[in-house]
């Protein structure tokens, strides 16, 4: 990894200069963290050693526009004959572009892969933007007659984690608290975050819009409706010299339908045994284990999927997962902090970009760039990004290169 930048997640890009311009700010920005010139890039095209992977999920609904991939020299003209392409995994639509890209490098097709994720949000209202979302569910089948059907959905996992009985009800509504208010917390110190001027009154937004969602999801559980894009910058070895490897990477899928999932997963210890699958195969592939990962970032797309990516990485055994919470283990000064940057509450969640900021934000940790919400000597991290009810599930680890 070469490095990377991302877009400040608070901007409405619908309402400055639209999906081009959060391109244009996303790439420029990443080429020069990387140390690649636009007259580098001209030369690699013309070589045909370069390639860009665009991770988005739904722009023909939110824009009104497919094609993703031919947008890069409307950005500049520097990119024109770029081998590019739209990739799509709903909110793990950045993930399988990053391991796309790997791929293609690990194959010798290419030496250097942008990788870009990015997703404008804000053209809808609350209410259409979440039906739109919806297609990352069994949408003729589970999601397409239920008003906000993620917060509903999330909610009855919550239902499915309390009736699984072990910690009280209370205990894990308490953990489910504690995690927004770290996530919101950890995003102040984020210069790029969506959240981080506002001032939230939690007991206020959990009182006031409780019902909303259905009784286990309230509006402090949820992440963010958001504009943004980012980018890394991977090479093969030899390339050129990178703080920072793609070490692992794990990818398991289940139903899209959660009523098969939860049917088919009750008698396993794991809620999701295919999410904990790929982060175990991802950390195989890496030669670590969970002892050995200083700095974690998770798909919190509900503060209830980041409760279970806690037994799902290995912090706790299943049912045990409020004990890291309570003990402030997830903290970013605790022994596995976990999503520093805010995560997609705090941070934001523009669905597409969400798994390369992840990646991103890694790679900062890794390299001691992270600034304000830098874990102090982190090496090694890991990620989860999951697509609509864990249905898809990706896994990457990313470390320092040694010295």
């Amino acid at each position: 990894m070469l490095g990377g930048a991302q877009t400040d997640f608070a901007i409405n890009w619908s309402k400055t200069t639209g999906f081009v311009g959060a391109l244009a700010d996303v790439i420029h920005k990443g080429l020069s963290d990387s140390g690649i010139g636009l007259q580098t890039v001209r030369k690699l095209i013309q070589e045909n050693r370069i390639a860009a992977f665009i991770g988005n999920f739904n722009a023909p609904l939110f824009l009104t526009q497919g094609h993703l991939g031919a947008f890069l020299s409307e950005v500049d003209p520097a990119f024109n004959g770029i081998p590019s392409a739209r990739y799509e995994n709903a909110c793990a639509s950045g993930s399988v572009a990053i391991d796309t890209a790997a791929a293609r490098i690990r194959a010798g097709d290419y030496d250097v892969a942008l990788v870009i994720g990015v997703e404008i949000m804000k053209t809808k209202g609350p209410a259409e933007a979440n039906d739109c979302l919806s297609l990352a569910a069994d949408y003729a089948g589970e999601a397409k007659s239920v008003r906000f059907y993620f917060p509903r959905a999330f909610g009855t996992i919550a239902e499915e984690v309390i009736a699984r009985g072990g910690p009280s009800e209370q205990t894990i509504m308490d953990s489910l608290s504690e995690i927004s208010r770290v996530n919101y917390a950890n995003a102040k110190e984020n210069s790029l975050a969506q959240t981080r001027a506002q001032e939230l009154d939690m007991q206020m937004l959990n009182k006031r819009f409780g019902k909303s969602f259905g009784e286990r999801t309230r509006y402090s559980d949820c992440s963010q409706v958001t504009d943004g894009a980012a980018m890394i910058v991977l090479a093969r070895p030899g390339f050129a010299k990178g703080q920072a490897e793609l070490a692992g990477f794990g990818h398991r899928t289940a139903s899209i339908s959660l009523k098969n999932k939860l049917d088919s997963m009750r008698s396993d210890p794991q809620m999701f045994p295919l999410t904990f699958q790929a982060i175990q195969e991802c950390y195989a592939r890496a030669a670590v284990n969970v002892d050995q990962i200083d700095v974690f970032e998770t798909h919190d797309c509900f503060t209830i999927s980041e409760y279970l990516a806690i037994s799902a990485f290995g912090i706790t055994k299943p049912g045990e997962e409020f004990k890291a919470i309570e003990s402030g283990s997830i903290q970013k000064k605790g022994k596995t902090p976990i999503n520093p940057s805010g995560g997609l509450i705090g941070a934001g969640h523009p669905v597409g970009a969400s798994g390369v900021r992840m990646a991103l934000d890694l790679y900062k940790q890794v390299t001691d760039k992270a600034e304000g919400t830098q874990v102090s000597g982190a090496k090694t991290g890991a990620m989860l990004n999951i697509g609509g009810s864990f249905a898809s599930n990706y896994s990457f680890v990313i470390r320092r290169v040694a010295e």
